[in-house]
């Protein structure tokens, strides 16, 4: 019988502490019962406590504590360095094998150093990069890197699309996933150094279903399923992107607001609003993994809240039952193989 997979959780990494995450894990056992089994990694008495307000019996899943927490502001490498924090307990157990994979919703250089110091990278990686989702109308796009790598040298490029490739394909069943560039036009002579010197890469990629450079513009008409950048526009998109959907969002409300007619119109838009809302929303999809580390490492928003730790215990379980880790250590050894 095939073993359910094992989802360790930070449960003081977040904004909140442990209590939404206590919320999330008691809404993914009752969804999916059986299917995994839980850890939370963290203060033992915040833990039990924030189970029981959360209704949780602890006997359903397993605590392991760790004393101490890494803040938000703390410096990447130095918290990753710091013995007997949650984080740091939760990549050792992942690294010992206690865990098939983990989740934190905190400081993300943090998790990044921390995941990159005690896992390791996949073999053929050089760098980790850490991919988004972003809904659209073609179901949506994978980016990455979105903060892993503020700056990135042009053969991990063709590494994160690969990477971006097989998650597309077994997260989210996007068959042969197209791949584009970011640039700042279609037209391949267009583009800083970087993106020169990677098209023929990309192009040259096997298993690698390039379409050429892209504009931001597509991310949002869902002209790709996958599009490859560095770190820094990465991040300045996705924080766009967020920021745009919670403006959007907050202007239709003080609209209808203003408007008896509208308000009473958006009483029959009730359900069509409600979807809408389900698919923009970040927390719909709870975390982004770290790809390329010798593990599976996600990372979640610091503001998560318990939809977003459900979430997330469904994507980790998901990432794990799909093997992706060992369909990128296939293609990347399959693309260096021909290259030699």
């Amino acid at each position: 019988m095939t073993r359910i997979p094992r989802i360790g959780i930070d449960a003081m990494g977040g904004d909140f502490g442990p209590n939404p995450v206590a919320e999330g894990a008691a809404l993914a056992l009752r969804e999916w019962p059986g299917r995994f089994r839980l850890t939370l990694v963290g203060d033992d008495a915040e833990i039990r406590a924030a189970l029981k307000r959360a209704h949780v019996d602890p006997a359903q899943l397993d605590i392991v504590h760790a004393a101490g927490r890494v803040p938000m502001g703390a410096r990447a490498v130095a918290a990753a360095r710091t013995a007997g924090t949650s984080l740091g307990t939760l990549v050792q157990c992942h690294k010992d094998g206690s865990l098939d994979g983990i989740f934190s919703a905190g400081n993300t250089g943090a998790v990044v150093a921390s995941a990159l110091l005690g896992l390791g990278r996949l073999e053929g990686v050089s760098r980790p990069a850490l991919a988004a989702f972003f809904p659209n109308p073609s179901h949506g796009t994978v980016v990455l890197d979105v903060g892993a790598n503020a700056e990135v040298k042009v053969p991990w490029l063709v590494q994160f699309a690969h990477m971006g490739s097989c998650y597309a394909r077994y997260l989210f069943n996007f068959e042969n996933p197209r791949v584009g560039l970011l640039s700042i036009g279609e037209e391949e002579s267009k583009g800083n150094q970087l993106v020169q010197e990677v098209l023929p890469l990309l192009k040259g990629a096997r298993h690698v279903n390039f379409i050429g450079p892209v504009e931001g513009r597509d991310l949002f008409k869902g002209t790709c399923d996958v599009i490859v950048t560095d770190g820094f526009t990465g991040n300045v998109l996705l924080k766009t992107a967020e920021g745009a959907a919670s403006f959007l969002g907050r202007s239709v409300r003080r609209e209808v607001e203003k408007d008896p007619l509208a308000m009473f119109g958006a009483l029959f838009l009730k359900g069509a609003l409600r979807r809408l809302r389900s698919r923009i929303d970040w927390q719909e999809y709870g975390a982004a993994p770290l790809l390329g580390v010798n593990g599976v490492c996600f990372i979640g928003h610091g503001a998560s809240g318990p939809r977003a730790f459900r979430s997330a215990i469904d994507t980790l379980t998901t990432f794990i039952e799909q093997r992706v880790n060992e369909h990128i250590r296939e293609e990347i050894r399959a693309d260096h193989d021909s290259a030699a």
